[in-house]
């Protein structure tokens, strides 16, 4: 009984501690990965980075698609799902444990994201300043402040960066 203790420790801690650096994992709905998917539109062998990944679900889907996905996580237990959603697609797919703000990222033709709307700012200056080719941003339910949304569909927005 004592473990099962520990265990409830760990996973409380686990997704407490994201709390500081960012959004608290709350999954992404199908139709909005669909959408999403479709708003990013990228082509066979194309990039798509997802910002905070969670259970992995976006990722799974762009891989289905032929696309290399790339996921950030703060949480470990979350990489661990990641990882195991993910690993028919280990060609495709890597799973970063890490805090995204702090890394470099890969070259991407495309980004995913489900974070917090006082991060959206901090996030297009961050893809303004190391985009050095186009990349097109998907944003699930939150928007750019002052910046108008190339398309938007079921509340998945897309910004193009030139």
């Amino acid at each position: 009984m004592r473990w099962l203790g520990l265990a409830l420790v760990l996973i409380i801690v686990c997704f407490s501690f994201v709390l500081l650096f960012g959004p608290p994992y709350v999954p992404t709905l199908s139709k909005q990965v669909e959408t999403a998917m479709k708003l990013v539109d990228l082509k066979p062998g194309e990039t798509l980075l997802e910002l905070g990944c969670g259970d992995g679900k976006v990722l799974v889907a762009a891989a289905a698609r032929g696309w290399k996905a790339v996921g950030y996580e703060l949480n470990p237990l979350l990489v661990i799902v990641s990882k195991w959603r993910t690993r028919h697609y280990r060609k495709l797919v890597k799973v970063k444990w890490g805090n995204f703000w702090r890394s470099n990222w890969p070259a991407a033709q495309g980004i995913f994201v489900f974070i917090l709307p006082r991060q959206m700012n901090k996030l297009d200056k961050k893809i303004m300043q190391s985009a050095s080719r186009p990349v097109k941003l998907v944003s699930f339910a939150f928007v750019i402040p002052d910046k108008k949304a190339a398309k938007e569909s079921d509340s998945v927005y897309l910004y193009e960066y030139r």
